[in-house]
């Protein structure tokens, strides 16, 4: 699965991979294969992105446009 999102909002944000690999506690390598969908994400990882970039783990993967993340129950 290629998630062009991450590449998208992380370059939105002017951020490195380094950047988000040292938050999520993972080697850069690994945050790339996330990036090019060699790799899956861990669903807490993915949880982790949506928090850091304060959108819902569905724009991350592309099943929406809205980028607002859900209302928290």
């Amino acid at each position: 699965m290629n998630i062009n999102r991450l590449k998208e909002i992380r370059e939105d944000k002017d951020l490195k991979q380094e950047t988000i690999a040292e938050f999520l506690k993972i080697h850069q390598v690994v945050y790339s294969r996330y990036e090019t969908g060699v790799r899956l994400i861990p669903i807490d990882k993915l949880s982790k992105l949506a928090d850091f970039y304060n959108t819902s783990i569905d724009y991350l993967l592309g099943k929406t446009n809205i980028r607002k993340p859900y209302p928290k129950a």
